[in-house]
């Protein structure tokens, strides 16, 4: 099908307008771009593609895409069908409240979908071409997710409920008190205070109405799924609706701070009961189960080891019959993600990070034999099968998320999905390298290197070293709407990008190198990449800045106490600037007792709280600029704020941007926007 007739086609007569007035955030067909650069403006203008679901019959796609208006400062989601070639694209929704987690149900004979149509999240059902909108839940105070039965007949909602006792709960005359009463650890979370955790709650279902609620996990304290990123993707009904398989951490106050140990459970709905708990002795994350077709089989990912949440992501499998449990991917130095069952029940694809490019793989669960299926320079976030190939979600560095179909025999990857062509085609991309420089212990790094827009080798060009978060996320081929590399490109900077110690994709030697050195292995990889790039002719030395969030953040901290004058500014966003202080502020002990070694008092651990970045400010000699969110639980602001006035109160040109409203990530479109134009107005005032 013609890329132009695709794009245009969005049939009209099926869509259910929204009677209202207010104003439907829709695609953005009036962009023009006459220098083919990227701006803020135009990044927060992409259409964001997400949850390809492919049809029982195997013959359409159904997905949404996200929409931001920077006016109105919110976004909407709208639902879209294609053919499984990617041709009669259909937008099947428009209202102004958005659709979100859209399914099929009932044999495709249905959409079900989530909606605030009604004043709060309920669940509805539309038919396949966006006609007939039933509301199908009305569960008081919203629903988060939701899961349906393989026979339609149980539907799980997703809901909270309270949890511990407020101050209202104290003293009822104090009704409007703002004052919390804490007794014990994780009170916060993320970006909110705990007072509510999600419980899934079981119902029959006619086919038109719920009924016969039941909590599966009734009087317990305990989150499932769980916060703060958790889904109905931690959940699986069995292929014969008789059983529920559930992802719990049967843990809360202190116990649930200090662990990471999460189980699958097996729930009865016939007896009413959880039967067992089917990955007991396994003491890290198992999370996200997955049936086979005949149900005899349960998959799921495992983490060894309690307390490492970026221990290695293992395929663990399990004969419910025999309870026998095996790793299929013993052999395998890369973790898992995205589990999904060929129909045979032979096979299951995943998706894994080597060498900073995430692929699709397929593992047979009988020989244990692993292949990779696809080849590139990008990343994979889904993949899911359907008749003769496979579909999924892939973006790179110079491409924002669109649906593939891929050919397994052929390995060949066809783009199917266009959401974005009409502004990617009027946009010039830096030249993307991958390239291999040896570190100071002898080994070889990936280095990803983005040169500016109209790149000329003849002339000298401010240079970033960008510094990655995680710590142990990979420098992969990721898109990002902060951290975009081609909008930096489009500002005439060149990037360089480490896979430094400590990152995934290399292996579990290299991942696990960073642990307890913070201030070690790791910066000296950051101090070779840029020194290494810097040689080239077209780098300007003089002309060298260092940037970087979270564990990022606080290595741009650390390096202005060290870098030795390499650097003209820095940018540190949502970083760990005290590890004193950020021992004792955080909300999931379990990561800084891991990755710290435990607290600053134990004297085991004095080396590692010697490299705080705050124990060096008297070395600081360059401009910075400071991001925090106040919402951000996992760092506090606190470590910005302290920061920022370390470098004020010695004369250091510094500038703080604090956010009230954001967490640990920048979401709402005008502030990205002033994160951008602040990002840029810094740099080069110091760069340029």
């Amino acid at each position: 099908m013609a890329i132009a007739t695709l794009l245009a086609s969005c049939g009209t007569d099926t869509l259910k307008e929204q009677k209202s007035t207010e104003e439907i955030i829709s695609r953005h067909t009036d962009i023009k771009i006459e220098d083919g650069r990227m701006t803020p403006e135009i990044l927060w203008s992409f259409g964001r593609v997400a949850d390809a679901q492919v049809s029982p019959d195997g013959r359409k796609v159904l997905y949404s895409v996200s929409y931001f208006s920077v006016k109105e400062n919110k976004s909407n989601s709208e639902l879209f069908t294609m053919n499984i070639d990617g041709s009669d694209v259909q937008q099947i929704t428009r209202t102004a409240q958005g659709e979100y987690v859209a399914r099929w149900v009932k044999n495709g004979e249905k959409i079900a979908f989530m909606s605030a149509e009604s004043g709060s999240m309920q669940l509805w059902e539309m038919n396949p071409d966006g006609s007939e909108r039933v509301q199908i839940s009305d569960y008081e105070g919203g629903i988060n997710d939701y899961l349906y039965s393989p026979d339609n007949t149980h539907v799980i909602l997703i809901a909270n409920i309270k949890y511990g006792e407020r101050t209202v709960d104290v003293y009822p005359d104090l009704d409007k008190t703002t004052g919390k009463i804490v007794t014990d650890l994780m009170y916060k979370h993320w970006d909110e205070w705990v007072e509510t955790i999600p419980h899934p709650f079981l119902f029959d279902y006619d086919g038109k109405v719920l009924s016969n609620e039941r909590d599966i996990i009734a009087g317990e304290p305990f989150e499932c799924p769980m916060k703060p990123f958790g889904g109905s993707e931690q959940l699986a009904f069995s292929p014969d609706s008789k059983f529920i398989a559930y992802t719990c951490r049967k843990k809360s106050g202190i116990d649930y701070a200090l662990s990471t140990n999460s189980d699958i459970y097996l729930y009865s709905i016939e007896e009413g009961k959880t039967v067992e708990n089917l990955s007991e002795g396994i003491m890290g994350y198992d999370i996200n189960p997955r049936f086979s077709p005949d149900g005899n089989m349960i998959a799921w990912e495992s983490m060894e080891r309690d307390g490492y949440e970026s221990d290695k992501n293992r395929l663990m499998l399990m004969n419910i019959s025999t309870k026998e449990r095996t790793d299929v991917t013993e052999g395998f130095d890369q973790s898992v993600a995205n589990l999904a069952w060929d129909k045979e029940g032979e096979n299951i694809y995943f998706i894994s990070c080597h060498f900073a490019k995430t692929q699709i793989y397929k593992a047979n669960i009988t020989t244990k034999e692993i292949r990779q299926i696809t080849e590139g320079t990008h990343d994979y976030i889904s993949v899911t099968t359907a008749d003769n190939q496979l579909i999924g979600i892939r973006h790179s560095m110079s491409m924002p998320d669109e649906i593939y179909a891929i050919n397994e025999t052929t390995n060949e990857q066809t783009q199917i999905s266009f959401e974005n062509k009409h502004i990617l085609d009027q946009l010039t991309m830096g030249n993307v390298e991958e390239r291999w420089i040896t570190t100071t212990d002898g080994k070889k790094m990936l280095v990803w290197v983005i040169y500016p827009v109209n790149f000329d080798p003849a002339k000298k060009y401010p240079t970033l070293l960008y510094c990655q978060g995680g710590p142990q996320s990979p420098v992969s081929q990721f898109w990002s709407y902060r951290w975009n590399f081609q909008m930096m490109a489009a500002n005439d900077y060149i990037i360089v990008a480490p896979n430094r110690r400590g990152l995934r994709g290399f292996g579990l030697e290299w991942l696990e190198a960073i642990s307890k050195d913070y201030g070690g292995q790791c910066m000296r990889d950051y101090f070779t990449a840029i020194d290494s790039v810097a040689e080239e002719p077209y780098v300007d030395k003089n002309r060298l800045g260092c940037v970087g969030a979270s564990f990022g953040g606080y290595s741009v901290y650390w390096m202005a106490g060290h870098h030795d004058k390499r650097f003209k500014a820095f940018i540190a966003h949502d970083g760990m600037f005290n590890l004193d202080q950020q021992y004792l502020e955080t909300e999931e002990m379990f990561f800084v007792n891991w990755d710290l070694g435990g607290p600053y008092w134990d004297e085991a651990n004095k080396e590692t709280y010697s490299n705080s970045p705050h124990l060096f400010v008297d070395k600081w000699d360059t401009p910075i600029m400071v991001i925090h969110g106040e919402k951000d639980y996992r760092i506090l602001a606190s470590q910005g704020m302290s920061a920022f006035n370390a470098a004020k109160l010695q004369g250091i040109p510094a500038e703080l941007l604090i956010f009230p409203d954001e967490n640990h990530w920048v979401v709402k479109p005008q502030n990205g926007i002033l994160w951008q134009r602040e990002f840029f107005r810094w740099l080069d005032r110091w760069l340029k």
